[in-house]
């Protein structure tokens, strides 16, 4: 995907995250980052490991805990497809070399 349209993939994606986290402080950020998704790539960064590590965590609980089994159908997957939607959207593309511009 080239770099115009992962960014406005991007964009989408921080707005419909930012709409669901909305009920947390992060998902106010996240909207405030859709407008500009390039000078805020830390705080994506951040949405996006806090996302997998909450997910792989939750994870490892209902592995251990037959009570917690049903986030395996639910938020488990959703945490972890968030992580990496915004992971993958919220990479740089690499420098091309001069010449191939």
């Amino acid at each position: 995907m080239e770099a115009a349209g992962r960014d406005k993939a991007l964009r989408i994606a921080l707005m419909a995250v930012g709409l669901v986290y909305v009920f947390g402080l992060l998902g106010v950020f996240l909207l405030l980052a859709s407008r500009a998704p390039a000078e805020h790539r830390s705080l994506i960064g951040f949405a996006v490991w806090s996302s997998l590590v909450h997910g792989l965590v939750m994870l490892a609980q209902a592995l251990r805990d037959p009570m917690e089994r049903a986030n395996m159908y639910g938020d488990i997957p959703a945490l972890i497809l968030v992580g990496v939607a915004l992971l993958v959207l919220n990479r740089t593309s690499p420098p091309r070399p001069v010449g191939q511009g």
